[in-house]
């Protein structure tokens, strides 16, 4: 057999003998051994990283219904200290959740029912409330 008609199944090896290479068995074992070490880092400083905030449908409505409450004059602005009232911004925000409200009708649980529910009528209490002042 020449060079050309090499059998299926038979295969090279290439070997890199740059000084900045490791082999496959060399970077498993100084991945095992950063591991371990960041491991005794954590349960020698007590300290444990905490998993990264989860959004959920409940933290989602959540966030809308706090920009609301922004906008009608409740919560006043962190960088300047001042309160606003944006009564389109609270309208816009209330035709939102009630948007999700029916397009979610059947999907949620009778928590997150309730929270939409809830914050609706709130927010519809106070729009009316500002308006008429």
């Amino acid at each position: 057999m020449s060079e050309g008609d090499k059998a299926e199944g038979e295969g090279f090896v290439i070997k890199d003998k740059r000084s900045s290479q490791i082999s496959e068995d060399e970077a498993a074992s100084v991945d095992d051994q950063e591991t371990k070490g960041s491991q005794e880092k954590k349960s020698s400083s007590g300290e444990e990283h905490a998993e990264p905030f989860q959004i959920d449908f409940s933290a989602f409505i959540m966030s809308l219904t706090s920009s609301a409450f922004y906008h009608l004059g409740d919560m006043a602005d962190p960088t300047t200290g001042k309160k606003e009232v944006n009564l389109p911004a609270v309208q816009q925000t209330i035709d939102m959740l009630m948007m999700l409200r029916e397009k979610t009708k059947g999907n949620l649980t009778d928590d997150e029912d309730k929270l939409i529910e809830q914050l609706i009528y709130e927010l519809q209490v106070k729009y009316v409330a500002k308006t008429k002042e």
